[in-house]
């Protein structure tokens, strides 16, 4: 058995975790209608021993609506569903948050409810395709450029949205602004070619994505927020540009003065994505004081070799979870970590690849 401190509890903010593993958030598209359901309430449950459990992107919007089955957290009907998931999740003592996504430009008309509109905060079209369930694969459109209306809209949106996921039963928020979607989509120059005051500087293309952290601390409290950043990630058509370290090391320092529960940075070399340098990660490390979750690739050895070195207070953990519902239970016992990954069943629409993996069964 593994004595790591990587199992032992620890608090993020005022809440209690039972152990630093964090479940990460991974796309899965089994909310039909757009409506959480009893199967994502048993899939989130099976793997309610992570200390922390970061769920699927929710859009805050029908405009975010960008995937096909993507669930939402704007209606009713979505915070009663949202309701059995963070009741299944709680029942097996985890702690649960809701991440916040608005696709922005990567989305398509097909995958929408009627009168939802694809924006960005430029008219500039992604490269690449997006599945739709009726249609298969389609060309990103280009998108809407956000005039003012829209911009407001948005942010009272994600404002609420939070206030949603509270009334669900989530402990907390967490706002996706990495992975090429809408609010990273602000802090590209590549994305965002405004002239107003969210765009051409560092400082204005950050502007949208710290309003939008504002409004959420102002409704559900910063010991509820936490926000999740890519930098030098290339998912969703987003190129590296020149003033990637400084726009990184002004948001670390913006979003620490929001005093905001926890840091999210994800790094997919290990899918095949360029490396997030060490140097970016200990500039973030170094300006936000509050708890750092470093994201992508690891194991328990490598993982608990970040926490020992205080590169990091909590790691994430992604696909692994996917087939092996009881992650933390295999690394804690060294029980064999299950490589039976069923990749095209990721966003099926059923059961099947979702939540009939096994747990282990030690002898």
């Amino acid at each position: 058995m593994l004595n790591y401190k990587l199992f032992t509890p620890t608090k993020l903010g005022h809440f209690k975790l039972k152990n630093r593993v964090v479940m990460a958030p991974m796309t899965r598209c089994r909310a039909i209608g757009n409506l959480p359901n009893d199967l994502m309430a048993t899939y989130y449950e099976q793997r309610a021993s992570a200390g922390l459990i970061i769920t699927e992107g929710t859009s805050s919007s029908p405009n975010g609506l960008g995937y096909a089955r993507m669930p939402g957290c704007f209606s009713k009907e979505q915070v009663a569903g949202w309701k059995k998931v963070t009741s299944a999740v709680h029942r097996k003592g985890g702690k649960i948050f809701m991440q916040l996504m608005h696709t922005g430009r990567i989305s398509h008309a097909l995958n929408m409810p009627e009168g939802a509109q694809i924006i960005a905060p430029s008219a500039v079209k992604a490269t690449g395709q997006m599945w739709t369930d009726a249609q298969q694969m389609q060309d990103f459109p280009i998108p809407k450029a956000m005039n003012d209306e829209d911009l407001v809209l948005t942010l009272t949106e994600y404002a609420a949205a939070a206030k949603h996921a509270i009334d669900a039963g989530f402990d907390g928020v967490e706002l996706h602004a990495a992975n090429g979607y809408l609010l990273e989509q602000f802090l590209s120059p590549i994305s965002n070619v405004r002239t107003d005051k969210y765009g051409s500087t560092v400082e204005n293309r950050c502007r949208f994505v710290l309003e939008v952290v504002s409004a959420v601390v102002n409704t559900i409290g910063k010991e509820k927020t936490g926000v999740r950043l890519s930098p030098y990630g290339v998912a969703s058509s987003m190129p590296h540009y020149p003033e990637i370290d400084e726009t990184y090391t002004y948001l670390a320092e913006e979003l620490n003065k929001l005093g905001i529960v926890y840091l999210h940075i994800v790094d997919h070399s290990a899918m095949g994505a360029p490396q997030v340098p060490s140097e970016i990660k200990i500039i973030i490390r170094n300006r936000f004081k509050n708890t750092l979750i470093l994201s992508g690739g690891y194991n328990s050895e490598s993982a608990e070799a970040e926490i020992q070195n205080s590169q990091a207070n909590l790691i994430a953990f992604g696909r692994p979870f996917i087939n092996n519902p009881d992650l933390v239970m295999r690394m804690i016992n060294q029980w064999p970590i299950s490589t039976d990954m069923k990749t095209d069943l990721f966003y099926a629409a059923n059961e099947v690849g979702y939540t009939d993996y096994p747990v282990y069964e030690s002898i």
